[in-house]
């Protein structure tokens, strides 16, 4: 068993990416448990973000870290709220205060103008000062709902639409693992860390 330390605070994501890794030989372990505060993010990408999460919780824990930044992009926003999802509305991880924001900008648009996708881009350090991170990326496409619909999942998950499969806080999470941002994201991963073992 392998342990790492995820860089995020958020507890939707550390239940997300442990589900995603059960049967991998790996132990995510928070860092709240070493009492690690989140990082500041000062990344102009989510790459950037990514990698100061992780180095910070490298440093701090002595574990190899997973850092991972992730937002929605919504097209009629030229992209926004991206880097700053979390924080869109003011206080960081308001998810309710985000989604009345974003639904708010969008009030007046129809379904065809309200393209949007969740991007995530992981980073697995093996040491602080690892110099060749392993990076790993993921798309979700859909669009931004008129309202939100579901009480499954976190974030801006009531406010999107997948179109194959539905509003995604409505679906069950071993689908959502399988086609969400993260969940693409987690099997690249999975893929590079594969490889290395070769």
């Amino acid at each position: 068993m392998r342990r790492i330390v995820l860089a995020s605070s958020n507890p939707g994501k550390l239940a997300e990416i442990r589900e995603v890794l059960a049967d991998s030989g790996i132990e995510l372990v928070a860092q709240s448990e070493f009492g690690i505060a989140d990082a500041e993010e000062t990344g102009t990408t989510f790459v950037e973000n990514a990698l100061l999460k992780a180095r910070h919780a490298s440093r701090l824990s002595g574990l190899p870290a997973l850092g991972d930044d992730s937002g929605i992009c919504v097209d009629a926003l030229g992209g926004a709220p991206g880097l700053y999802s979390a924080r869109y509305a003011g206080r960081h991880g308001d998810n309710a205060a985000n989604n009345a924001k974003l639904l708010a900008e969008l009030r007046d648009l129809p379904d065809a103008a309200r393209g949007a996708h969740f991007h995530c881009t992981l980073t697995l350090l093996r040491s602080a000062g690892d110099p060749a991170p392993l990076i790993a990326e993921g798309l979700w496409r859909g669009r931004i709902l008129h309202a939100p619909q579901g009480g499954k999942g976190f974030g801006y998950d009531p406010v999107f639409f997948d179109p194959a499969h539905g509003p995604a806080g409505e679906l069950d999470s071993a689908l959502k693992n399988r086609i969400s941002h993260r969940g693409l994201a987690l099997a690249r991963l999975r893929e590079l860390l594969d490889a290395e073992k070769r």
